[in-house]
């Protein structure tokens, strides 16, 4: 289905304005020539080649030069990965990127080339193993987001350009390593994790955590110098004064809702009060998925995360639609894989993008439902039924299936009745986009081919900045 259009999401959120985190991204081969130094111990860094290939250097960018390859070998070979860590790193581009940044690049990145990006980074990673590294960011990364002094965290689960994603979990404690991806070299240096903040909610956060999913409102309060937060102008005492008056007004039971839009900072749920829904594979920043999953329905707490203070209380889990297959979502899941199409209609209150749907009144939408169930219930073929009414494009007309697993990128709901319903059954289910009429399609006797790939987004999640442009 289509993205929501929504200015900026946590989904993506470690404020990497060079787009470490982005949608995964392969750079070509290359072929190593020379090696950096080797390093030992926690302190040191790892081998790192050098090619001598021409590569597609970035997204939409024209074939470039030789570019030379630093990744550390030794680290990313290794089998062993933390679950787990905290990094900073420097970033250091080059002209040839250019297409990858989308008007963004640093001025220095923009006037070098490969070759000085590569000697720069060459002269950092050496710097990396007597200096303070702080200083090095502060100084020479062309990533904003890094120059907070903050540390990213990085999990198995988080969204970051694999390739930075694959060094940062290999690193050993204070150990350097270099990687290149679409953006340039980045000297990634893995950190010990900072204490929390005394504000922040610790009791709650030493709480084991639950799977999810949970539902979960929030305030966000930025302040300048936050690493993602950029149009916050208070201070960091301000912020911290603030964040502490709303968690009191939250955890006294005033109205969750009210004081979102009086005064939270994230444009995704500020003015609607609504609940974000949250599991443990779900890709927000940790910080926040941490206390999210460890709350007590109605409780409140505060947390840190590079948007700011999110003070953040669990609700209880909405009622089902009237439309919705209750029965059905209230199994235990039959499967750990399900194909499954689906028709997905909306009407005038969901403000999808389909004309029809902006014209349909409830009443019509219940009917139309109605009608669509009992004739797939009946025997008709669903694919006909999606080429004539489904509003999602990415399959009404080629009737394409997804694969539903615990783990795919499909927006929770509708994860959640396909991997309930048993073969050739139908069911509805109410997200974000409408409601979806979903058929499970293997172990049927039209099942022939492997699904499609999950294609359905996540509805954005809580928001505090623009999504890289």
């Amino acid at each position: 289905m289509t993205r929501p259009r929504l200015a900026s999401s946590l989904a993506l959120a470690l404020a990497l304005l060079a787009g470490c985190k982005q949608a995964p991204s392969k750079l070509d081969s290359v072929v190593a020539s020379a090696k950096m130094p080797r390093g030992g111990g926690g302190g040191g860094g790892g081998t790192a080649g050098t090619s001598t290939t021409t590569a597609q250097v970035g997204p939409g960018s024209a074939a470039a030069g030789p570019v030379e390859d630093l990744d550390s070998k030794d680290i990313l070979n290794r089998k062993d990965t933390s679950p787990e860590v905290q990094v900073k790193h420097v970033l250091l581009g080059w002209k040839d990127l250019s297409a990858a940044y989308r008007g963004h690049m640093d001025p220095r990145a923009a006037g070098r080339s490969n070759a000085d990006a590569a000697k720069l980074a060459r002269e950092v990673y050496e710097r990396a193993q007597k200096e303070d590294f702080d200083k090095l960011v502060a100084d020479l990364s062309e990533d904003p987001g890094s120059k907070s002094g903050e540390p990213y965290t990085v999990a198995t689960d988080t969204q970051f350009v694999p390739e930075f994603k694959q060094l940062a979990l290999r690193l050993m404690l204070n150990e350097v390593g270099i990687v290149k991806t679409n953006y340039g070299y980045h000297v990634i240096k893995r950190v010990p994790p900072p204490p929390p903040d005394p504000l922040e909610s610790a009791d709650i956060l030493a709480r084991p955590g639950e799977a999810g999913p949970v539902n979960v409102q929030h305030v966000l309060i930025g302040w300048k110098g936050a690493p993602a937060a950029r149009t916050a102008t208070r201070t960091k005492a301000e912020a911290d004064k603030l964040a502490t008056e709303i968690l009191a007004k939250a955890r006294a039971g005033e109205d969750m809702a009210a004081l979102m839009k009086q005064y939270s900072e994230d444009p995704g749920s500020k003015d609607t009060g609504k609940p974000y829904e949250v599991a443990a594979d779900t890709q927000f920043v940790e910080p926040f998925k941490k206390l999210a999953l460890r709350l007590k329905v109605g409780e409140a707490g505060l947390v840190k995360t590079p948007f700011g203070w999110h003070v953040i209380k669990r609700a209880a889990p909405p009622p089902p639609d009237t439309l919705e297959s209750a029965d059905v979502l209230a199994r235990e899941p039959v499967t750990q894989m399900a194909k499954v199409k689906h028709i997905l209609l909306s009407y005038a209150d969901t403000k999808g993008e389909d004309p029809r749907g902006q014209k349909r009144t409830r009443a019509e939408l219940e009917k139309l439902v109605a009608d669509t169930v009992a004739k797939l219930k009946g025997g008709a073929k669903i694919e006909p039924l999606m080429a004539e009414l489904s509003e999602d494009p990415g399959s009404a007309k080629t009737g394409n299936s997804y694969d539903a697993t615990p783990d795919a990128g499909l927006v929770e709901p509708f994860k959640k009745l396909s991997l309930r319903l048993k073969p050739g059954e139908v069911g509805v289910v109410k997200t974000d986009f409408g409601f979806h009429i979903i058929q499970r399609v293997d172990g049927t006797p039209g099942d022939k081919a492997p699904a499609e790939k999950p294609a359905v987004p996540k509805p954005a999640p809580p928001a505090g900045s623009a999504a890289p442009k």
